[in-house]
Formats: C-alpha cells, structure tokens, sequence
C-alpha cells in the first residue's frame, strides 16, 4: 500500500480539493474518494455543534467538543472520519499545537489507520513525515512535478537551506534605568477558576539575561502563567507575584510592566493589517503603537534599519507588513518588540505551524538576542526546536489537584 507526504509551501486548495474527489494527478487514488483531517474540518464540525447541536464527534455523550483538549479533539475527528469509510484520508499538519503526549498517541492511531487505507500527510517538518509513508510528492505550480521513494527524499534534505543570520543586533537607543536582578518571581501561586485548580504551590524565579524554556501539556496552565505576568488577568492580583521587584497590584499600571516586557504570540499578525511598512512596523516598537503615526527621527529610521539588516530584510523595508511571509511577518514583530531592549522577552509559540527553514530563521535570531543583549527570555512551545537551547526549563505537570511547576 502506498503512503504519500506532500510539503505544504508547495500545495493548493485546488489542488487538495482534485485529489479528495479522486480527479487529482495521483494515480494511485484516482476515483477514490477522500477526507480531510485537518483543524480547518475540526474548527467547521466544532460551528456545526454550536449552530445545530449536532454532537458528531462525542460519540454520542451529549458533551460539547469544545470542551476537549486539543488531543482528545483530533482523536475524536479521527474515530468519526473512520466510521465514514474513505478510501483515503488527508493529514494536514496534524500535529500543530500538540503537546508531546498528545502526539505521540494521534501517531498511534494514524500507525493502525494506515494499515488498512492509503494516508496522504501534508507536512511543514521533516521531522513529523510519519514512518508509513512511501513517497514524498513535489509539487511546482499546483502540478505534480516529481515523486520520490522517502529514502531518496531524506537524502535530499540533508544538504537542505539552513539559515544564516550575521549581523548583531544593534544597541537601544536608551538603557532601562534601574532594572533588579529578580525580573519575575511566583511565590506559592495558586490559581483556580469555578473550583477547578490550574496551578498550585508555584515557586518560580526569572532573572535578568536568563534564557528560560517555559514547557507542560496543553491546558497545563502556561497561559495562565503568562497572562499573570503580561496581562492584566486578576488572578494575579492579591498573590505573591512580584514583577521587577513589585508586588503584583502595589499600584502600578498595567502600562508601566508593559513597558519593561516585549511579547511575541503568532496571533498577533491579525492585528496589524493596516498599510504601514515593514520599516514604520519596526520603529513602532519604540512608541508602543499598532504601526506609526508620526514622522520618526532619523535615530529611530536608524535603528530600525539595522534591525531589518539583522533579519536580512533590509530590501524590503518599504513593503507593505502585510504582504510579508508568515516568517517574516514575525520575525519584524520580534524585532518591534526587542528594539527597546526591554528587560524581559515573552515568546509564546514563535515557531508553530512553520517550515524547517522558516523555524531555523526563529532559532537563529532568538539565540542571537539571548547572546548579544541583556533581555531575559520565557519562551513556549510544545516542540524540542533543533538548535535552539535555553538555560533553564520551568516545567508544569498536571496532577489532579492541579499542576505544579519544577526547574528540570
């Protein structure tokens, strides 16, 4: 039986919709029929449920898939497409935003589908092409350009494009005046909402220049840590969370912690789809506006310019931020946030749901910002980047009590 993966920079709607009606230029699944296991099926199935009621994907519980995790969602959406009898199923990045647990079990399912239908697996990693697949499709223009045996392609991959990042990152045009040792320490927090614990007992120290990988399975509570520290989530308050040396709620403003942070989550792009320039994109990091308004100085065109120099982006400092790729997009917005040099850097994310390429331009420009400044760094995700290498994991384990956190 074969098994394809196909890289989505090289795929198209048309193209996938051809291939799930068996009128595609696969052979092998002509006239054969397809399903789409993908978050974008997920996501349609989730509105049916709240338009309709329709409980498809809960095995007939009655209880609302928007209140499983990520995991138990696509393992439902994999029971049900099965029951359906495809002649074969489409993968599209199946594995996105998947804990490691998690992942390692949808794998197993898609190990047993694999042995009795064909599986097609669009992929954005080499890393996650799954062990069944027999060959590797390359595609040029929404035409099937090439097919090759997986051995041949691997061997391909290993002189893959890696990516190259020289200049350093240039100094602020001002430092942060007294700035403490400690940036963020939780003692003993305990969060809980409707009488559900998300955190317990949590003791956890950030310090200036520090490189920590915040890491958990999803619904953990890395996101509740993270809004207590950027946001303005109330559970932080009255809690012995201090923020550059302040007790949390001591009567600062959410502005004034703001200030002293960047934050970067890839939710983020939606917000700037106005016609500013990747250059004016930049500079707004350094008036805390959603792109620029004002004339900037010649220091701030400056600085800004040796930001996008760093990127490589230097040629494309007048185009439109929004017409950018997906790498580039949030490789400016990283940049927006670290122009002040701001005491503390919070990357939530920054490397989901992209290429090899594109997450080794990621690795490369994080490591040059925890090398060449005194910015402390939480970074998040699920994923074991190559190359990239905190000093420090702070790691939640969910427990039934709620989860706790250790240094490992």
């Amino acid at each position: 039986m074969k098994h394809y993966a196909i890289e989505y920079l090289n795929m198209k709607g048309s193209w996938m919709q051809n291939l799930l009606k068996g009128q595609g230029e696969v052979q092998y699944l002509k006239n054969k029929t397809g399903l789409l296991f993908s978050t974008i099926t997920l996501e349609h199935m989730i509105e049916e449920e709240v338009r309709h009621e329709r409980f498809l994907l809960s095995d007939g519980s009655g209880r609302s898939i928007r209140t499983f995790s990520s995991g138990e969602q696509r393992k439902a959406l994999l029971r049900y497409q099965m029951r359906q009898g495809p002649d074969f199923l489409v993968l599209d990045n199946p594995f996105d935003c998947l804990d490691a647990e998690s992942v390692t079990h949808l794998k197993q399912q898609l190990i047993n589908v694999a042995e009795s239908i064909p599986i097609v697996q669009v992929f954005k990693r080499h890393e996650d092409i799954m062990p069944f697949v027999t060959d590797v499709l390359v595609l040029e223009k929404e035409r099937l350009l090439k097919s090759y045996p997986i051995d041949k392609f691997e061997q391909l991959h290993l002189h893959s494009e890696k990516a190259n990042l020289k200049s350093d990152i240039p100094a602020p045009l001002r430092a942060f005046e007294n700035t403490p040792g400690v940036l963020v320490e939780f003692r003993n927090v305990h969060v809980s909402y409707d009488n559900r614990v998300i955190v317990r007992n949590i003791n956890w120290k950030v310090k200036r220049g520090e490189f920590w990988h915040l890491k958990g399975p999803n619904g953990s509570g890395k996101t509740t840590l993270l809004t207590m520290i950027y946001g303005d989530n109330p559970k932080a308050y009255g809690q012995d969370l201090f923020l550059f040396g302040n007790r949390k709620g001591s009567g600062e403003s959410v502005w004034d912690i703001k200030e002293r942070m960047g934050y970067f989550t890839p939710s983020m792009t939606e917000l700037f789809q106005s016609n500013h320039s990747v250059e004016q994109m930049v500079i707004s990091g350094l008036v805390d506006s959603v792109g620029l308004y004002l004339k900037p100085s010649d220091q701030q065109r400056h600085i800004a310019q040796n930001w996008l120099k760093v990127l490589n982006l230097s040629p494309k400092k007048d185009e439109r931020f929004y017409r950018l790729s997906q790498v580039d997009q949030r490789l400016v917005l990283i940049a927006r946030a670290m122009i002040k040099h701001p005491p503390l850097l919070i990357l939530d994310e920054p490397s989901t749901g992209l290429d090899d390429y594109s997450a080794s331009l990621m690795v490369e420009l994080i490591h040059k910002i925890a090398k060449e400044s005194h910015t402390a760094i939480i970074y998040v995700s699920h994923r074991k980047e190559k190359g990239l290498n905190p000093q420090f994991t702070f790691e939640l384990r969910s427990t039934e009590e709620g989860s706790i956190g250790e240094v490992v």
